[in-house]
Formats: structure tokens, C-alpha cells, sequence
């Protein structure tokens, strides 16, 4: 089993492009819009403003999101194959120091060796594959074409251990060598939450009153809060 859980039905270390594009919504566990209260914290968690996000795809045990699910297509087109984006940067600097100590090479010579793991990893990269053909249809985009790689250098290497303990938190079981480096990264979660997340500025009356004047006419919105964040979303995939 792995730390913390799942979102629900509803990215630092990484390699590669960030996407672009904001969605998230729903009801966080405290009560708090969830636009608002996940954005901020993988925003705080980044040091940016997370782009592309379709949902939170796992929960840190302290709360937060850790991982989150991104849109297959930035918004000119461009493929972005890394669905599950691992965000809480202690997380991202354990899953650095076990790269360096040497771990992606030692994975990469058993699965050359072990038949087994190499069936394992195989079921790993055809789920990744297919949930991200899933995301993409539900998002309304165009699957990334096939040959398109999976993520982690699955399913014969293992490149980045990021990609592949994301895939296993959001996904319980479904990566392999993902659970055992989310096993050898220790309890990043047991020093408390890794970001403050400062509370959110409620807007002005008056901008409150001029966003919703514009929606009740058709127009768009005034930018800011969660119609913003859901906006960004759903017009970027």
C-alpha cells in the first residue's frame, strides 16, 4: 500500500516540459473550495502556478496534494506525455537522492534479468498508456499518437523515479518499481506538511458584483477565484 490516498472519481523534479492550463474543482476535505485550496498548495509547492491540471490524483497523508493528473496536450497541441505529476517537493528531492545513489541503474539490470519484473513493468506502462488515452477523451483532446512514449522510461528502463512513484500513488499496485521507491523514500510526510499555504484574499464587493454581472450577460468573468481557475482548465487541455 502506498501513503495517503486517492483524490477521488473526480508537478518539482520531473523531466520535461510543464503543462499548461489549470482545472481543478470539487469540495476539499476541509471544507474549502478545492479550486482554490489545491491550487494554491501545488502552486506554493512548484514555486509556480500549476498549468494543465485535470484533478488531484493522490493525497499526501498529511492532506495535501502530492500528485496530480495533467492533460496529455498543452493548449497549441503539443504532447505532453506525463500524466501523473509528482508535485510535493519533498517527495521529488527523495526520489533525486535515490537516482543518485544510484537506483534507475540497479532497476534497469534487474529487469533485463528478472522475467517477472519485466512482465510487471509491461503492465505498468499499458495502464499508464490507456489512462492516459482515457484523459485525454474525457478532456475532450486528441490521444497522443501511438509509439508515444509512457513516462519513467518504462517499460524496459527506468529514467526517472518521479514519474514512476507517481504513477504508483495515483494508481495503488499498478507500478512496481514505482511502490518500492515510494517504499525507499522513508516518510517524507512525517516532519508535517512540506508548504504553508497562505490563505486565500477574498475579492472586493465590487469585483464580486462585476463578475457577476458579466456571467448573467454572457460576458467573461472578472479573473481570480476558483471561475478563473476552472476557466483556464477548461479552455487549455
Amino acid at each position: 500500500m502506498t501513503p495517503g490516498g486517492a483524490a477521488g472519481a473526480d508537478p518539482a523534479g520531473q523531466r520535461g516540459a510543464d503543462p499548461s492550463g489549470t482545472h481543478l474543482s470539487g469540495t476539499h476535505p476541509s471544507g474549502t473550495d478545492e479550486a482554490e485550496a489545491d491550487a494554491a498548495a501545488v502552486a506554493v509547492q512548484l514555486g509556480r502556478p500549476p498549468r494543465g491540471v485535470l484533478s488531484v490524483a493522490h493525497r499526501c497523508p498529511c492532506g495535501l496534494p502530492d500528485v496530480v493528473e495533467t492533460a496529455p496536450r498543452l493548449p497549441d497541441g503539443t504532447p505532453f506525455p506525463t500524466l501523473y505529476y509528482l508535485t510535493c517537493p519533498r517527495a521529488a528531492a527523495a526520489m533525486s537522492r535515490l537516482e543518485a545513489a544510484g537506483l534507475m541503474r540497479e532497476m534497469t539490470r534487474r529487469l533485463a534479468e528478472d522475467p517477472g519484473l519485466m512482465r510487471a513493468q509491461v503492465s505498468a506502462h499499458r495502464d499508464y498508456l490507456a489512462r492516459r488515452d482515457a484523459a485525454a477523451s474525457v478532456a475532450g483532446l486528441q490521444p497522443l499518437p501511438p509509439g508515444t512514449a509512457s513516462a519513467g522510461g518504462m517499460p524496459d528502463r527506468v529514467k526517472c523515479l518521479h514519474a514512476l512513484a507517481a504513477h504508483e500513488l495515483a494508481v495503488d499496485s499498478a507500478n512496481t518499481l514505482g511502490r518500492e521507491a515510494v517504499q525507499a523514500a522513508g516518510s517524507w510526510w512525517a516532519a508535517g506538511r512540506c508548504v504553508t499555504v497562505p490563505p486565500a484574499v477574498p475579492a472586493a464587493p465590487a469585483a464580486i458584483a462585476a463578475s457577476g454581472s458579466a456571467a448573467a450577460s454572457g460576458g467573461a468573468a472578472a479573473p481570480g477565484g476558483a471561475a478563473a481557475i476552472a476557466a483556464s482548465g477548461s479552455a487549455g487541455p
